[in-house]
């Protein structure tokens, strides 16, 4: 019902097509929005993988470690003593050339959404990188022995 307070939000829920005057019109369904909220944030498959196997590879590192310059801005995996970060990026949400489909619906919002994201991962970097720290990104669909290949080389090259 519209007006009604959506159970545990305490806001008012919108129905799918109700137009209300601090926006547009509700566009996606109720499955839709559940499949969203149930992105993870953290523990994403591929970076279970990836850590479980540079932890097999006798590394020790952080996990969801906040950044020195922004703690709201994470590395997925961090390696503190040699100022290594690792970031493993989802090809959705970070607009992956080769696998990155945009949206239909609310297009606009996505594309800004994507470019807002790609933007703070380009300045994430050059801020690691001016405070002397290293960063590394890899796409979620790199296989991950890949990953921990070059990972555990980064490493051992800036440990010397």
């Amino acid at each position: 019902m519209p007006g009604e307070v959506a159970p545990g939000r305490g806001w008012p829920a919108r129905v799918e097509g109700e137009v209300w005057p601090d926006g547009p019109t509700v566009p996606v369904s109720t499955a839709t929005r559940r499949t969203m909220q149930a992105n993870r944030r953290r523990d994403t498959a591929p970076e279970l993988i990836v850590r479980s196997m540079l932890h097999r590879a006798g590394m020790r590192f952080r996990v969801d470690h906040p950044l020195p310059f922004d703690r709201r801005r994470r590395a997925d995996i961090v390696f503190t003593r040699v100022g290594l970060h690792v970031f493993i990026d989802g090809c959705f949400w970070h607009g992956c050339p080769e696998h990155f489909v945009p949206p239909k619906t609310r297009a606009s919002f996505w594309a800004e959404k994507i470019a807002t994201n790609r933007a703070r991962d380009a300045d994430t970097d050059s801020r690691l990188t001016h405070a002397g720290l290293l960063p590394l990104r890899f796409w979620e669909h790199v296989p991950p022995s890949d990953v921990v290949q070059v990972t555990i080389g980064v490493y051992r090259s800036l440990g010397n």
